[in-house]
């Protein structure tokens, strides 16, 4: 598997790095998220939204497990760490197959519901601000804005 190494030294870098994804992308496009807790994965999130030309505040959806942002391209964040040890499905395919850019934090939790083709990407944490951001794509797609992305 092909996996695209990036290293962010601040917040601002790391949106960055995500507002550039955004642009790459395309509506029914699936990112997973993994890291440890302030790791950074609502910071790459919100480089993303303002990439896909949300305007309103992106946090956490920690509490109501999925938040829907509207932009020139709508955002959906999912935050699937309180499903760990649950069958529950959500409507995932809804989700995954509109015409939104779909974010999944703690996605291993609802691995069997993930669509075949996706950007993983893991998000570690180095020191207090930098970060070393992995992304594996899967699926021909993600390999082509990964390749466009790192040149």
């Amino acid at each position: 598997m092909n996996q695209y190494i990036f290293e962010t030294k601040t917040e601002e870098e790391t949106r960055r790095l995500a507002n550039k994804l955004a642009l790459l992308l395309h509506p029914g496009d699936v990112l997973t998220l993994e890291g440890d807790l302030g790791a950074g994965k609502t910071t790459f999130t919100k480089g993303l939204g303002v990439g896909l030309g949300v305007r309103r505040t992106i946090n956490s959806p920690t509490f109501t497990i999925v938040k829907e942002y509207m932009g020139e391209i709508p955002l959906y964040h999912m935050d699937v760490y309180r499903l760990e040890n649950s069958e529950e499905d959500i409507g995932f395919d809804e989700y995954f197959n509109d015409e939104a850019i779909t974010v999944v934090e703690w996605a291993h939790f609802i691995e069997e519901f993930l669509p075949e083709d996706r950007l993983e990407i893991q998000i570690k944490r180095i020191d207090e601000h930098t970060r070393k951001i992995i992304f594996h794509p899967i699926g021909g797609h993600f390999d082509s804005v990964c390749k466009e992305l790192y040149s």
